[in-house]
């Protein structure tokens, strides 16, 4: 079973069907997706806002460059991580004209605390509580809460303050057949900080463990929830 169904229980139904095959990627089912489509707007706040954005650079979580029309890729992939938890990768790449950015995170379900915990960037250090919620629509709201920095013997809760809450509503076009997403990114100090919104079409198919390619997978696990 997926994460996204374990989390959701039977509301996971009322999702639009396409997009229960969008969330239904799971190591027993082996099926992965690659989205490819343009981001018609990503923008951010200004120049106060930069120095976090050229940060999150670092981690490929956030970057500074914005504009229109962007091509943008997406992949999911099913695994096991080193801890045997069912985790699926999310895998964003922004094609600008002089260079490529990444917005990468990989999810698992938390049986703890009964939760989508998503951990963001390319080492895992920032664990994110994920809620996800369906719409009548039968599009999805999935939104961040309660963060977590972990490094070496370094841990402690992200204050509110320093934290970029995101609000990320993906939806299935029947008319045009693609999927499209907008994604919003904010803090209580400063208000909205980044964003994007666009679409991109999908491709399902059945991929072994041993085909998910190394650059999916996070250079670093945290075991730490």
């Amino acid at each position: 079973m997926s994460i996204y169904k374990k989390y959701l229980g039977s509301d996971f139904d009322q999702l639009h069907p396409k997009m229960q095959q969008r969330f239904s990627m799971s190591t027993e089912n082996g099926l992965a997706m690659i989205g490819r489509g343009k981001m018609e707007r990503i923008w951010n706040a200004g120049l106060h806002v930069l120095p976090f954005l050229h940060f999150g650079t670092r981690r490929n979580i956030m970057f500074p460059e914005t504009g229109q029309d962007i091509p943008f890729t997406i992949e999911n992939y099913a695994y096991k991580d080193r801890f045997g938890r069912e985790t699926v990768t999310w895998i964003r790449q922004f094609h600008f004209a002089r260079k490529k950015r990444h917005f990468d995170a990989t999810m698992i379900f938390s049986e703890q605390e009964n939760r989508i915990i998503d951990y963001l960037g390319n080492k895992q250090h920032l664990a994110v509580d994920i809620d996800m919620k369906v719409n009548p629509d039968g599009s999805v709201t999935i939104r961040s809460g309660n963060q977590r920095f972990y490094e070496g013997p370094v841990a402690f809760r992200f204050p509110d303050m320093f934290s970029g809450n995101a609000e990320v509503n993906e939806a299935y076009d029947e008319a045009e057949d693609l999927f499209r997403i907008s994604v919003k990114v904010s803090n209580q100090t400063f208000g909205d900080i980044f964003g994007y919104n666009g679409y991109f079409k999908a491709e399902f198919k059945h991929v072994k463990p041993e085909e998910i390619p190394a650059y999916a997978k996070p250079l670093r696990e945290e075991n730490r929830e």
